[in-house]
C-alpha cells in the first residue's frame, strides 16, 4: 500500500492520518498523530472458529511508557498489566465500533492501539477511537462507517474540540462524542453540573467535528482505490426458524403481556415455552430435516427463541407504549433507600433499590497517605483521593460462575459513577480525607452503575463527607421500529438487552455530572437524544426526592470508628527537620504518639490517628520543631535531665534547650538539683539562640503577664 499522509483541522488543532507506513502484515493500519502525540492503530481479520454465535471482536489499548519518556518500575521493569486509564481507553474504541459491524459476522476481528508517542498536551483516547475506524477500513472489513469520536471541552462560555489536558482541567466539561454518518452513537462525559441545554448543545458541536472526519475518511478510502465493504449477509435456510417460530410466537406474546409477572416468572415461563419446543424437536424422526438442522445447529433455537421475544417486547412498546411490566415509557421503578445498615464500624453505608436493582455501597475514610498514585501510566504523577469501586458477584443475577479480578465491565461501571460523585466532593483543603467507596451489586436488574451513584451519595453522607448536593441518575432505552422511536425511562434488563440504547445520566438537581451513551444501532439524531436526556431529568429529580427522605444532608460528624484528622502548614525548608535522617525523627513521632504523619513538598502536614488526642499530640510535636523562636519567648516546659553546669528543658514538644546554672535563680546557685530536679516543671525564657542553634534558656527577668500567658498557651496544646 502506498504511504499516504492526510490531515485535518479543528480550531488550528491538526489530527494527521499517516497509512502505509508501520505494520506491513497487519490487515488495515494508520499512524493517527495530533501535537506530538501518536498513536499506532491495526485491524486484523481471521476466519470465523466452528460454534461460534456471536462477533468475537476483541479490543485492546496499550500504553509504552517510552511514549512520555519514562522507563517503567517494579523488578521487571517493563509494562504489566493494563492500568485502569488504559481499560477505560479499550472500552472507549469498543463502545461505538462494535455496533457498526454487519450482526451476521462472525470472523475473529482485533483491533490494537498502541501510543507510541504523547505529549503533555493531547491525549490519545480519541484519535485511537477514529485510528480504529481507519484501520477497519483499511483492512476491508464489513463495516457500516466511517466512525469517528472528539472530545468537546468548555472553557468560560466557549466549546473547544479536542481541548488539551490543562483545558479539560480549567473546564466544566469533559465530553467525548463519537459518530457514524447515521448520527451520534457513544456519548461520554463527566461534567460540572451543566444544563440540559448545555450537554445537547456540546454533543451537536462534536458531531459537527465527527462529521469532517468521517468524511476525511471517506477521502482517504477512495484516494487508496479501496471501498467500504458492505456485505450482504449469507443466506440461512429458514426451515428450522420457521418451526420454531410458528410453535412460540402465540406463547411468547402471551406472557410478555402478563404484566404482573415477575422477571422470575417471565424467565420461568418462557423457559418453559422453550423447552416444550425442544422436546418436540427431539421427538421428530432421526431423517426429519427439523431435527437435523437443530442437530447441525445447537444454538439455533436460543438464537431464533430471542429474536422472537425481542420483536414482540418491541411491538408491545411501538404500539401499545406498554412495557413488559405495565410501565408507562417515563415511569420509574419503585425506589426505596436505607442507610446506616451495616454496625458503625464501617464509616457509612447506603443501600439503593430501585425494581428489583440493589445496591449497597460502603463508604470508608482514609488518611492521604491512602491516595491512589496513578504513576503506572502515562499521566503525569498525579493522586487520586476518591476512589470508587464497582462490584458485579454472579449470585446478582442468580447465576453461578467463578470470582475473578475486576473484568473491563466492573472498571468501566466503577469509572462512571466515581465521575458522577466528583463534581460534588469537598476541597481537600476543607476535607483532607482520601475517600474510597466500594459499590456492591446484590440483585441486578438494569442500571446498577446509577444505582451504584445513588448508594454511593447515600454512603457519603451517611459517613459525614460534606458533598455539595446529593447524586442520582437513571438509565433511559431506547425501542426504534423505522420512523417510530420510543424512549424508555429507567430500562429494567430485558429491555436493555433487546433494546437499542442504554443511556446513562447523572446528576443533581442543578444540573449534570456524568452521562455515557451506548447504542446498538448506528447512530441516533440530536433531537432523540435531546428527549432522552430531558426524560432522564424527570427521573433523576423523582429519584433524588426519594432519595432524600431517607437522608436529606450529609451527618454532622463522620464516624467514631474514622481517623481523626488535623492539618497544619509548616515552612517547607522545615521539612526535612520533621522527618529526620533516614526518617529517625517522623518514625520517632508516631512511635511515641500512634499518629500517621503525611508531609506534603508546599508543607502542608496532615496528622491522623483513631482518636483526637493521639492527633493533637502529634501535632503539638511538630509545632514544637518547626516553630521559629525568638529571644525573650517565654514557655513552659518540663526538665529533662541535669548536669553539674545546668539543666536541660524541654519547653516545646521536639524541642530542647539548657538553664545555665547561673540564671536558675537571681542570687548564687552552689548546686543545680538544690532547685530543681527531673520532671519539674518550669517557666523559661528564651535567651540566646546561638551561631550552632543550640537554644540558651533563663528563669530570670519573666513577667508575670508573660508567665500567666504561657500557662494558658500550654494548657490549650494538651
Amino acid at each position: 500500500m502506498a504511504e499516504i499522509d492526510k490531515s485535518i483541522s479543528f480550531d488550528g488543532r491538526d489530527i494527521r492520518l499517516k497509512v502505509g507506513l508501520l505494520a506491513p502484515q497487519a490487515g488495515g493500519t494508520v499512524l493517527i498523530e495530533s501535537g506530538d502525540t501518536a498513536v499506532l492503530v491495526t485491524a486484523t481479520r481471521s476466519e470465523a472458529r466452528e460454534g461460534i454465535d456471536f462477533l468475537p471482536l476483541t479490543v485492546d489499548y496499550e500504553e509504552r511508557l517510552y511514549a512520555a519518556g519514562r522507563i517503567p518500575g517494579g523488578i521487571m521493569r517493563r509494562e504489566g498489566r493494563p492500568p485502569e486509564k488504559a481499560i477505560l481507553t479499550s472500552r472507549l474504541i469498543d463502545r461505538p465500533l462494535r455496533p457498526l459491524f454487519p450482526s451476521w459476522l462472525r470472523d475473529d476481528l482485533q483491533i490494537i492501539a498502541f501510543t507510541l508517542s504523547m505529549d503533555e498536551q493531547v491525549p490519545p483516547d480519541v484519535l485511537a477511537v477514529t485510528g480504529a475506524s481507519i484501520a477497519t477500513l483499511m483492512a476491508q472489513i464489513p463495516f457500516n462507517g466511517p466512525m469517528a469520536a472528539v472530545r468537546v471541552g468548555l472553557v468560560g462560555d466557549d466549546f473547544i474540540i479536542n481541548p488539551t489536558y490543562a483545558e479539560v482541567e480549567a473546564g466544566d466539561l469533559d465530553l467525548v462524542v463519537a459518530g457514524s454518518p447515521d448520527g451520534v452513537i457513544m456519548v461520554e462525559a463527566g461534567a460540572n453540573q451543566l444544563s440540559e441545554r448545555d450537554i445537547i448543545e456540546a454533543i451537536d458541536f462534536g458531531y459537527e467535528a465527527v462529521r469532517d472526519l468521517i468524511q476525511a475518511q471517506i477521502d482517504l478510502v477512495e484516494e487508496l482505490g479501496l471501498k467500504i465493504i458492505k456485505e450482504e449477509p449469507p443466506e440461512v435456510d429458514q426451515t428450522l426458524e420457521n418451526y420454531i417460530r410458528d410453535r412460540a410466537s402465540a406463547d411468547i406474546k402471551k406472557i410478555l403481556a402478563q404484566f404482573e409477572f415477575t422477571k422470575n416468572d417471565r424467565d420461568t415461563a418462557l423457559d418453559a415455552v422453550k423447552e416444550t419446543i425442544a422436546s418436540e424437536i427431539e421427538a421428530l424422526g432421526e431423517e426429519d430435516p427439523i431435527r437435523v438442522a437443530a442437530t447441525e445447529d445447537s444454538k439455533a433455537l436460543g438464537n431464533t427463541f430471542k429474536a422472537i421475544t425481542k420483536h414482540f417486547m418491541r411491538r408491545q412498546i411501538i404500539e401499545d407504549n406498554v412495557r413488559v411490566d405495565g410501565r408507562k415509557l417515563d415511569e420509574v421503578r419503585p425506589v426505596s433507600s436505607k442507610v446506616s445498615v451495616l454496625p458503625r464500624r464501617v464509616h457509612g453505608s447506603g443501600l439503593f433499590n430501585r425494581g428489583l436493582t440493589q445496591v449497597l455501597s460502603v463508604c470508608t475514610l482514609g488518611t492521604p497517605g491512602d491516595a491512589q498514585s496513578l504513576n503506572d501510566d502515562l499521566q503525569a504523577d498525579q493522586f487520586k483521593r476518591y476512589l470508587h469501586h464497582y462490584n458485579f458477584p454472579p449470585f446478582s443475577v442468580g447465576e453461578t460462575k467463578p470470582m475473578r479480578a475486576p473484568g473491563r465491565r466492573e472498571i468501566g461501571h466503577g469509572a462512571l459513577a466515581e465521575r458522577a460523585i466528583l463534581p460534588v466532593l469537598p476541597s481537600k483543603e476543607q476535607f483532607p480525607y482520601v475517600i474510597r467507596v466500594v459499590s456492591e451489586v446484590l440483585s441486578s436488574n438494569g442500571s446498577t452503575s446509577m444505582g451504584s451513584v445513588c448508594g454511593s451519595t447515600l454512603a457519603l453522607m451517611d459517613a459525614g463527607v460534606p458533598i455539595t448536593k446529593p447524586v442520582s441518575g437513571a438509565a433511559m432505552g431506547l425501542i426504534k421500529e423505522g420512523d417510530e422511536v420510543r424512549v424508555l425511562t429507567d430500562i429494567q434488563g430485558i429491555e436493555d438487552f433487546l433494546g437499542d440504547m442504554d443511556f446513562k445520566v447523572a446528576g443533581t438537581d442543578t444540573g449534570i455530572t456524568a452521562l455515557q451513551m451506548d447504542m446498538k444501532i448506528s447512530g441516533l439524531s440530536l433531537e432523540v437524544i435531546k428527549q432522552a436526556v430531558e426524560q432522564a431529568k424527570d427521573a433523576r429529580l423523582h429519584i433524588l426526592d426519594k432519595m432524600m427522605q431517607t437522608i436529606d444532608q450529609p451527618r454532622s460528624d463522620t464516624s467514631p470508628f474514622a481517623p481523626r484528622l488535623l492539618t497544619i502548614r509548616i515552612d517547607p525548608d522545615m521539612i526535612g527537620l520533621v522527618i529526620g535522617p533516614g526518617g529517625k525523627t517522623i518514625k520517632g513521632i508516631t512511635e511515641e504518639t500512634g499518629a500517621k504523619i503525611d508531609i506534603e513538598d508546599n508543607g502542608i502536614v496532615t496528622i491522623s490517628a483513631i482518636d483526637e488526642t493521639r492527633a493533637k499530640k502529634a501535632r503539638n510535636i511538630v509545632q514544637g520543631m518547626t516553630r521559629k523562636l525568638h529571644e525573650g519567648d517565654v514557655y513552659i516546659g518540663r526538665v529533662t535531665r541535669i548536669i553539674p553546669i545546668g539543666a536541660f528543658v524541654e519547653f516545646l514538644p521536639g524541642k530542647e534547650g539548657m538553664i545555665h546554672i547561673s540564671q536558675l535563680a537571681d542570687y548564687r546557685v552552689g548546686k543545680v538539683e538544690d532547685e530543681v530536679a527531673v520532671g519539674d516543671e518550669v517557666i523559661v525564657k528564651v535567651r540566646e539562640i546561638d551561631n550552632k542553634g543550640r537554644i540558651n534558656l533563663t528563669r530570670l527577668g519573666i513577667h508575670p503577664d508573660q508567665a500567666a500567658a504561657a500557662r494558658e498557651a500550654a494548657a490549650t496544646n494538651r
